[in-house]
């Protein structure tokens, strides 16, 4: 046996040992480990005990993304996944009845989804908070304002949002028969809603927008329960927010297409533009209702650039 390979005497082991000991305890002491981020919540609940799935993603401002009827928070991901790169703090949720959340029997009324709104913002303990919400999602936050105040706010943009007043009224006379929405209710949602989508989904994009990223979009929405599609469309459709808007006192953006045939230019983003008192418009020439899949680039950028301000 060499040298080389002849093992050290048991007391000549303990005295390596503890010289290495020795030496590493006569070296410089190193910086203390950073200390751990603050937990943040694996899941948001209601106060009726409802558990709304929610993603969080990146440090810094943080933007909260409500995503329109039939949509879960999935549909934000172009969104998300870019801007918490950029130093944003990106916060989504399914609605209940949506994507991973619970799905009770009851609670798709504006007032139940703008609690749910705030029991995201409170558990999460989110300030300084920009909301982003698209098409139905407008409505709850407008909501949210009213019963909730804006303390934990301070900005919002409308992306695409609907009608104030989607129902026809004396003092509304461009809104539609409350009748059609009920038919709609009655003879698609509760009867053929898959058909629906393929018939529809074509005007929610655009001509560029690949096959298969429309496949992707309607598989997010057929996994929105039967029960949230009709009350959600119930709520939003039956709501008048044009009394409560004013109220949006923070900062708003709105962003709308000039192609939009969900939600109208004309009777939509421009009545948001008009009632929001501190509101901005910005048109997307020739831009459809799903403007987070059809113009991602220029969203983020827009997303972005209203949140550093």
């Amino acid at each position: 046996m060499t040298a080389a390979t002849t093992p050290l005497p048991r007391r000549h082991a303990i005295t390596v040992l503890t010289g290495i000991g020795a030496i590493v305890a006569s070296l410089p002491a190193t910086a203390a480990p950073k200390p751990a981020a603050a937990k943040r919540p694996a899941s948001i609940v209601a106060r009726d005990g409802t558990r709304l799935y929610h993603r969080d993603w990146g440090e810094g401002r943080p933007v909260v993304f409500l995503a329109g009827w039939g949509l879960p928070s999935e549909c934000w991901a172009y969104q998300a996944a870019a801007l918490s790169e950029e130093g944003l703090r990106c916060v989504s949720y399914d609605r209940r009845g949506h994507g991973r959340s619970d799905a009770p029997g009851n609670g798709y009324d504006y007032d139940t989804l703008a609690d749910d709104l705030a029991a995201v913002l409170e558990q999460l303990d989110l300030r300084d908070v920009v909301l982003v919400g698209h098409s139905m999602a407008g409505g709850e936050i407008v909501r949210y304002f009213s019963r909730h105040g804006g303390a934990r706010v301070s900005k919002v943009l409308f992306l695409a949002p609907m009608s104030p007043c989607p129902a026809r009224k004396a003092d509304n006379p461009t809104g539609l028969p409350a009748e059609m929405f009920e038919q709609f209710r009655t003879h698609v949602l509760l009867r053929d809603y898959p058909r629906w989508l393929e018939e529809n989904a074509r005007p929610f994009v655009t001509p560029q927008t690949s096959p298969e990223m429309m496949d992707w979009i309607r598989g997010l929405m057929l996994g929105t329960t039967a029960k949230a599609l009709v009350e959600c469309n119930r709520a939003s459709t039956t709501a008048d927010l044009r009394s409560e808007i004013p109220g949006v006192k923070v900062p708003v953006l709105i962003i709308h297409g000039d192609k939009d045939v969900s939600a109208p230019l004309e009777t939509s983003g421009k009545r948001y533009a008009a009632l929001a008192p501190n509101a901005k418009l910005i048109v997307y020439e020739g831009a459809p209702h799903g403007l987070m899949f059809t113009h991602i680039e220029r969203l983020n950028g827009d997303i972005l650039a209203f949140a550093r301000t």
